[in-house]
């Protein structure tokens, strides 16, 4: 079967939208819908991306990005209906900001010999830098969202900060400042001051993220596969506890430790050495 036509697809999408919006013949739910009500539906569905792509399976990514597509035509339908701009400005905006932000590719610099991607990433933050200033915003750290999961709000502050020379030269410098951090925990811990631990635990935090980003490790996607792996160790725990008639809840510590090294020898559901 031959994929649809790009334009038609496009132009039916936008069509179903408007069709939601009309204050007559559209639905209920989503002519009261706003910026705000769908923000938080537009922050799930990139969620629910990334988990696909985490899967692998090309259906439901296409399924997903769909999801994240009607995201961006209802929001540029609200804005339409305000008179602020529609579904073609925000396809040019985001145009002219990828030409502006590859001139090694669409500008003066296309015929000249590849750059490597260091020097390419360091372009493209100070093409952001000049967008940021023109738009008034002067601040190295400014436009870093707040909405940002904070282990990614984090690494990109970081790599900001980066791009003008604030960062370790190596990332043992980041990692012997983790240790730092780690003591210094321990002494709020000791201290019992519960203000205190908290701003000494966000402290070693923000080093664990500096730890991963001067290693090229996204701290978001590493914790991740660590919840995945607890989960999957658990519900091995919770298996073999079932099989030998016991429940969770009158486990000791030696016997949760137990469980615990014993689901760790073994893959979830395979029965395998994992």
């Amino acid at each position: 079967m031959s994929a649809p036509d790009p334009a038609a697809a496009l132009q039916r999408l936008l069509a179903i939208v408007a069709r939601l919006r009309d204050p007559a013949a559209g639905c209920p739910w989503d002519r009261e819908q706003d910026f705000a009500s769908i923000a938080p539906h537009t922050i799930e569905e990139a969620y629910e991306l990334a988990a696909a792509i985490a899967e692998g399976d090309p259906a439901t990514i296409r399924d997903e990005l769909g999801d994240v597509l009607f995201q961006v035509v209802f929001h540029a339908r609200l804005a339409e209906e305000r008179g602020w701009f529609g579904f073609a400005e925000v396809a040019a905006a985001i145009a002219g900001k990828l030409e502006r932000r590859h001139p090694h590719v669409f500008g003066a610099e296309a015929a000249a010999a590849p750059r490597d991607a260091a020097s390419l990433s360091q372009s493209w933050e100070q093409g952001k830098q000049r967008e940021r200033a023109a738009r008034g915003r002067q601040g190295v750290l400014a436009d870093v969202p707040l909405a940002l999961p904070a282990l990614t709000r984090a690494a990109k502050l970081g790599r900001r900060a980066a791009h003008v020379g604030f960062d370790w030269p190596e990332p043992r410098g980041a990692r012997a400042k983790l240790d730092e951090e780690l003591d210094e925990l321990d002494a709020a811990l000791a201290g019992g001051d519960p203000a205190a631990l908290a701003d000494e635990l966000g402290d070693v935090l923000f080093c664990v993220v500096n730890v991963a980003r001067l290693n090229g490790i996204n701290p978001e996607t590493a914790l991740q596969a660590a919840n995945r792996k607890f989960e999957r160790r658990f519900a091995a725990m919770e298996r073999l506890a079932a099989a030998d008639g016991r429940s969770l809840r009158e486990l000791d510590f030696a016997a949760w430790d137990a469980y615990w090294l014993a689901a760790k020898r073994f893959s979830p559901g395979s029965g395998t050495p994992a």
